[in-house]
């Protein structure tokens, strides 16, 4: 890490099912750098090979508990921080939280009772809220004086109008907290800056961003603001996603239950993990292993349904929108796979998007040609930063 900058360090936690990413910025800086002084990731926490890798190269194989190994992974990563302090303190430490529910719609120090809040949203995301949530649990009982922030997905999205928040099931439902809240807000928040930044009224009219990872969802946005978006009561919804099904009819859900037998618990792990580009190829969930391969059917298939449903759902935000000016790619597949980029944007044809194939070969900033009626830009993501500024904002350091 350098050691040119001030004495005081926010330190960033996004923790998944799987992994922590981390970063560290200087605290010191007005405004904060976007480039972290460190950062990192713990990667395959419960698989066979975890494994530490840091922005200066840093990298090593772990072997963790075998019985804790998520506890373990963070007492190792608190290892490496501390190791590189090098005498500058940690101010305050912000967290992705993916959901607040219906009652955090804005950044929130982190206290026992809004711990115990968030908690109660566990069965809103079971796949990440856990996670975020005992990291900020154990920080909180060994370091009580320490400001934590959470930073929450479904923030960004409470601009949506409440048509787009409600789904069509009794109003009991609505009532009990059942609506489409949103997800991947961090992202879509630094694309809503960095965006009107580069492009200015460009950026302001008719809008789609693409965050394509291993999770994907599409936000439509007007003026920078979330109008619509594709992920909205779950991780299941909207798009096709590495491991996920994306939107499903729910009568294949009954079936599989009524008919096939399968208890909750085995449809569950189905939808979320056994789904998506790697259920549908049966090989990977990583277009980077599966582009490789497409002379086998089953993996051509999965990519060409992949494709299909961002094209699908691009189209459908765009007549929420009358219309489209701008889409962004964002995220690891978006940012980094041009192919992917390619066939969904021949898939736009009839919206008017066309793409120069060279500026797409190099991942250029604007990929659209000259002759397209929508300006098409890829952006990297670049959630860490909104959540330093966030809880630099809110514990006034």
């Amino acid at each position: 890490m350098n050691d040119s900058g001030g004495d005081s360090l926010i330190l960033v936690l996004n923790c998944g099912s799987s992994s922590i990413k981390f970063a560290l910025f200087d605290a010191d800086q007005t405004p904060l750098a976007r480039t972290p002084a460190w950062s990192g990731k713990i990667e395959g926490i419960t698989g066979d090979a975890p494994a530490f890798s840091a922005s200066d190269g840093a990298a090593e194989t772990l072997t963790l508990d075998c019985e804790h190994p998520y506890h373990a992974a963070l007492t190792y990563l608190r290892q490496r921080i501390v190791a590189q302090l090098h005498g500058r303190r940690i101010v305050a430490i912000a967290h992705r939280v993916v959901h607040g529910g219906s009652k955090y719609f804005e950044p929130v120090r982190v206290d026992a009772a809004v711990l115990a809040d968030l908690k109660s949203y566990i069965p809103l995301a079971p796949l990440h809220q856990p996670f975020a949530l005992e990291a900020i649990g154990a920080l909180l009982a060994e370091l009580p004086q320490l400001p934590q922030v959470a930073c929450f997905d479904t923030a960004f999205h409470q601009s949506m109008p409440t048509v787009e928040k409600m789904l069509p099931l009794p109003r009991w439902a609505w009532d009990q907290g059942l609506r489409r809240y949103g997800f991947h807000g961090l992202s879509y928040a630094y694309q809503s800056q960095v965006l009107g930044e580069r492009y200015g009224d460009g950026a302001r009219g008719r809008t789609i961003v693409a965050h394509l990872g291993s999770g994907a969802s599409l936000c439509a946005m007007r003026n920078l603001q979330s109008v619509a978006t594709t992920m909205g009561f779950s991780a299941l919804d909207g798009l096709m996603m590495g491991t996920r099904c994306g939107a499903l009819d729910p009568g294949a859900v009954i079936y599989l239950m009524e008919i096939g037998k399968l208890s909750l618990e085995r449809v569950a792990r189905m939808l979320y993990h056994e789904s998506g580009l790697l259920g549908v190829s049966g090989v990977s969930s990583d277009p980077r292993e599966l582009l490789p391969r497409e002379g086998e059917a089953p993996v051509r298939e999965a990519l060409a349904l992949y494709v299909r449903g961002i094209v699908r759902e691009v189209g459908a935000l765009a007549a929420t929108l009358d219309g489209l000016d701008m889409l962004a790619f964002t995220a690891g597949i978006g940012e980094h796979q041009a192919v992917i980029r390619e066939r969904v944007c021949a898939g736009l044809g009839f919206l008017g998007v066309a793409i120069d194939p060279v500026a797409n070969a190099a991942h250029a900033p604007v990929i659209s040609s000259a002759a397209s009626r929508v300006k098409v830009v890829v952006e990297a993501a670049n959630e860490e930063w909104v959540a330093a500024t966030a809880a630099a904002a809110l514990v006034h350091v």
